[in-house]
This record gives C-alpha cells, structure tokens and sequence, in this order.
C-alpha cells in the first residue's frame, strides 16, 4: 500500500473505528486464573501516548516505524512497539507526548520529514503496567533519518502497512509471560513477533485502512 493511498484513507475516517482482530487478544491458555480486565483500583490510570509513524520506503510503499525495546528487567522489555512513553507535565497534550518520545527513542525530526499528525486510534488500559495509552497516527512526506537510543531501543524496524491489513496471517503463540500461561495472536516481522498492546494498535490501523468504506464518512 502506497502512503498516498494511506493519507487518503485516513483523512476521513469513519465515526466508529473498527475493532482490531479478537484473535490478537491475548487469554489465559489454562488453569483457573484471570487476568483483570478492569481496574480496581483507585485514581485514574497514568496516562501515555504512542507514535503510529507511517513513512514511505525507496519505492514509496507505507511502513510503520516500530522499536525493539532493549532488555532493562521492564514490564516490556525485549518486546515491539511504537516509540512512545508517559505523559510528562511539560507536554502540550497527547500528540506532544507521542512527538517527544519518538524523539527521545529514535531521534525523530518532525520537521525535516514533514510529519503530520492525521488523527488518534482508541486509547485501552494496559494491566501490568496500569497505563491508559492513546495511539496517535502521523504520517511522515519524507523517509526519517532515525537513530535508536541505545539505552531505550535494541533497534530499530520499519515494518510494512501490509503487514497488518486484514488478510494478513495471524499466527496463535503458547507462551508463558511473566508467569501466565497465555494464547494470543501475533503478526512477524521480519524475525520478530509483534503481539499484545501492539498488534491491538496496527490492528486496529490495518483494520480502518483495509475497511471498502475507511475513506468515507
């Protein structure tokens, strides 16, 4: 998918955005526990923003910048996501936020890509962490120069829009994270497997971009 066609997409979105696949959502594969699906308990989640960068390739094909996260002991530690952090006093709002982590994880320079923020995907509570993220989706005219931030970002990958179109094959993971025994679906890239909190947000992106009525309202 050409970034043109992206940008045209996402200009007019529908008023109810689609859900991502339920396949990506990640369940308890056995035994008698369950994960929480709401907050017990009290405040309100720490809020946080995440960068869905869309830029072109060499041949002008869409791809989202996507971070391998380094191996600090972290709650997401090792995993893929989408540069991105939590909101700090001096941030405008929520697409200041997602702006300056990216800055901050891969040296992004707005201006010299001429990136534009096009709008927001459904924010969702992440339990292990109790954060409220919103995605914030920008597309940028120009490929970045990036820089990982060897403290934050393993490295750094530019993954296709393809990838997660709707007919894109989800593969079903057994894993035991951080001692749950979980099934849930992940998207490969390259030779890694982007699931959770991720493959919910390009999801969800695939899903408004591969929907026949996503450009009309």
């Amino acid at each position: 998918m050409k970034v043109e066609a992206v940008a045209e997409r996402l200009a007019s979105p529908p008023d109810t955005l689609p859900a991502p696949p339920s396949a990506l959502a990640p369940v308890v594969a056995r035994g008698d526990r369950s994960r929480p699906s709401v907050r017990l308990g009290a405040g309100a989640p720490r809020e946080a923003a995440v960068l869905v960068l869309i830029v072109p390739d060499d041949a002008g094909e869409a791809c989202v910048v996507l971070t391998e996260r380094a191996s600090r002991g972290g709650n997401h530690s090792g995993e893929v996501s989408c540069p991105g952090g939590r909101v700090e006093p001096g941030d405008a709002d929520l697409e200041a936020t997602a702006l300056r982590e990216a800055a901050e994880e891969v040296g992004l320079d707005p201006e010299a890509a001429g990136v534009r923020v096009v709008g927001r995907l459904e924010p969702f509570w992440i339990p292990v962490s109790d954060f409220r993220v919103t995605p914030i989706v920008a597309i940028a005219d120009r490929t970045p120069v990036l820089a990982a931030a060897e403290a934050e970002v393993a490295r750094i990958v530019l993954a296709p829009v393809a990838a997660f179109l709707p007919e894109a094959e989800i593969e079903i993971v057994d894993a035991v994270v951080r001692d749950w025994p979980l099934r849930y679906g992940a998207y490969r890239v390259a030779d890694l497997r982007v699931w959770g909190a991720t493959a919910r947000i390009l999801g969800q992106l695939g899903a408004l971009l591969g929907a026949p009525a996503a450009h009309a309202r």
